[in-house]
């Protein structure tokens, strides 16, 4: 009789995903372009201005006014659509392609409740999640206890797509950065929205892979409590592109060769370092400590060929209060199979927080 080692069989089901998607000639690498030059330098200045100066005091998010459209609605649920321009400051908007000013939503409500006594979680997009469809079926069986969707589609993807870019593989470095900045700012606008606009009671946000990283960013600096659940998600975007399966599918030798034309020459390990040192600038450790850690939940895979456990384990050590659930699976069986689990985290996240005062 053969015995199968499931969770072997589970990491070997990512790497064979990996290298179908990233070491085949079926899609271009990541980074084909280079690291961004100036955009980049940008970036890596603007960074540390995400970070509050004085402990527990986050920057107000900026105030948006989308405008809404009905796509359907039925007895007991509708979904609207809605447009706005992303919430970047102008020297960020100015690095942005034109494709990516205009950011774009889709909410799923239920009707008849009112809002103070709904909660509503937006979810973001993980790497090569470029339509709303799969976050609102992971959503939409909230809505039976109270839970709104909202999804957010991220820079770069989807409609805001540049046009030389083929798929997720974004062009250069600075892509990345600016992808992961300009979530951040939208998602807290949206947030604000929901609070000040929409009266909702509660708010929460969820993100998988790449989405789980953003999300833990907002998380750590939006002004008041929302519930944060990231799942299957690294502790850095080190992990993913150095560490992880996406280093095969990036494109070290434009990236050599990009540097060489500024008169640097470095060997490909001397390459990597510097992609290490640029991309820890995505470290959620380094972020502040959300206001109510206790309403943070991370869901992780036992066998992730992505995500290794120990950078889920620094990141739940860098915010105590929080919660690791772990599921039996890798990164893609996990992203197909556990949307139970990740329903239950979001639940039990937003069961956490207090319940808004409603307006006198």
């Amino acid at each position: 009789m053969v015995t199968v080692n499931i969770g072997m069989l589970h990491y070997v089901i990512d790497h064979i995903y990996g290298a179908f998607m990233h070491r085949t000639k079926l899609s271009p690498l990541f980074f084909s372009r280079g690291w961004g030059g100036s955009k980049l330098e940008l970036l890596e200045r603007m960074i540390k201005d995400l970070f509050p100066e004085v402990e527990g005091q986050n920057r107000p998010p900026t105030l948006i006014q989308p405008i809404w459209r009905t796509v359907w609605e039925t007895r007991t649920a509708c979904l609207r659509e809605g447009v706005f321009r992303t919430t970047c400051d102008e020297q960020l908007i100015s690095a942005l392609p034109p494709e990516s000013h205009t950011a774009r939503v889709a909410f799923l409500v239920p009707k008849y409740v009112p809002p103070q006594k709904t909660a509503c979680v937006v979810h973001l997009a993980g790497t090569g999640d470029h339509t709303f469809d799969r976050r609102l079926r992971l959503g939409g069986p909230l809505l039976k206890q109270n839970i709104a969707t909202m999804v957010l589609e991220s820079p770069f993807y989807g409609r805001r797509r540049p046009m030389l870019q083929r798929g997720s593989k974004l062009l250069c470095v600075s892509d990345l950065l600016l992808l992961g900045r300009a979530t951040i700012e939208e998602t807290r606008s949206l947030l604000h929205w929901l609070d000040s606009e929409g009266g909702f009671g509660k708010m929460g946000v969820c993100g998988l892979s790449m989405g789980g990283v953003h999300a833990a960013m907002v998380g750590s600096l939006h002004p008041t409590p929302v519930a944060t659940l990231p799942f299957l998600s690294p502790h850095s975007a080190v992990v993913a592109f150095c560490d992880g399966i996406l280093r095969y599918g990036t494109a070290w030798e434009a990236l050599r060769e990009d540097l060489a034309v500024q008169k640097t020459v470095m060997s490909l390990e001397e390459v990597r370092q510097r992609m290490r040192n640029v991309l820890s600038l995505t470290d959620v450790t380094r972020f502040p400590i959300p206001k109510n850690p206790n309403a943070v939940i991370f869901v992780a895979a036992t066998d992730d060929g992505y995500i290794p456990k120990h950078s889920v384990l620094e990141l739940q050590k860098a915010w105590p209060g929080s919660e690791v659930r772990w599921v039996t699976g890798g990164h893609v069986s996990s992203f197909l199979l556990h949307n139970d689990q990740f329903r239950r985290a979001i639940v039990d996240g937003l069961n956490r927080l207090e319940w808004k005062e409603p307006p006198l």
